[in-house]
């Protein structure tokens, strides 16, 4: 029974690839690729010229029953740009369709972008949460981080180059003063790691180049450096802060003075007030 092999490729340093991923390559009847071009540099690297044919997220519907005939007549390995199939990237639907066909799957292990930023950027990688790339529209994106703000885990985020410096914006507003590492070109000659605030990052990264990895701190536990006495209190603070951002809303104050002079006024962190500002957008008006 022929085998859909789902191989790792480098993230960046081509001695990464691994001798039994460079075996298998060498060895398939068809290498389905992410991009043939990117692909192809790999496997001249290695000195061997497998067939190739593209499957990707804007084709794979329209290459699905081909990619499933060349696996009945010979072995198939999967691969993207760099990393792991699957894993933001192209291929799940290959692999289940393959599974579902009765077709042999095995994985070849390879570099992992999540894996590399994470054990790169200090934090406990005990357990973690992979948000992969953010939505693109600002307020679909603050919503998301807005979703893991109360996690106790690291997140690991992806980002392209140029939405870099907005994502981080929105980080500074969600997260405040919260601890992240920013990997640029994981693995590559010009690998840099950045470990600081949103805001410092901000600051760091004036025209970021290459792909990005962001790894943000998980929540740690909660103090009373608010000076809450008690669960009253925290409520009469609650009813207050909704009524002063309440108002500045209806006066027309944009979100980023408004929060400023509230968690000001109050003593409360920036990113409690903005997410509280956040929920009142939601509530009907």
């Amino acid at each position: 029974m022929p085998t859909l092999y789902i191989v790792g490729t480098p993230i960046g340093n081509l001695e990464d690839l691994t001798p039994r991923a460079a075996r298998i390559l060498s060895e398939v009847a068809l290498v389905a690729a992410e991009d043939t071009r990117v692909t192809r540099r790999l496997l001249s690297h290695l000195g061997i010229r497998p067939k190739t044919t593209s499957f990707h997220q804007h084709n794979w519907r329209e290459k699905l029953d081909s990619v499933l005939a060349e696996l009945a007549e010979g072995d198939v390995a999967l691969v993207t740009d760099a990393g792991m199939p699957g894993i933001s990237d192209p291929g799940s639907e290959l692999v289940v369709a393959a599974s579902n066909a009765g077709f042999k799957v095995e994985v070849v292990p390879g570099p992992s972008a999540v894996t590399a930023a994470l054990a790169l950027s200090g934090f406990a990688g005990d357990a973690f949460s992979f948000l992969g790339f953010l939505p693109r529209r600002k307020k679909d994106r603050q919503l998301s981080l807005l979703g893991s703000l109360a996690s106790a885990v690291p997140l690991v985020i992806f980002e392209a180059p140029h939405r870099l410096r907005a994502t981080l914006a929105d980080m500074d507003a969600v997260f405040g003063d919260r601890a992240l590492a920013v990997c640029r070109e994981l693995t590559k000659l010009h690998e840099e790691v950045f470990r600081g605030t949103a805001a410092e990052a901000l600051e760091h990264f004036d025209s970021p180049r290459g792909e990005v990895v962001i790894v943000i701190q998980g929540k740690l536990p909660e103090t009373d450096a608010d000076g809450l006495a008690n669960a009253e209190d925290q409520i009469s603070i609650e009813e207050e802060l909704r009524r002063q951002l309440s108002d500045l809303k209806q006066d027309g104050v944009r979100a980023k003075d408004a929060v400023a002079m509230v968690a000001e006024a109050m003593g409360l962190a920036k990113n409690r007030v903005y997410q509280v500002w956040v929920e009142l957008g939601r509530e009907p008006g």
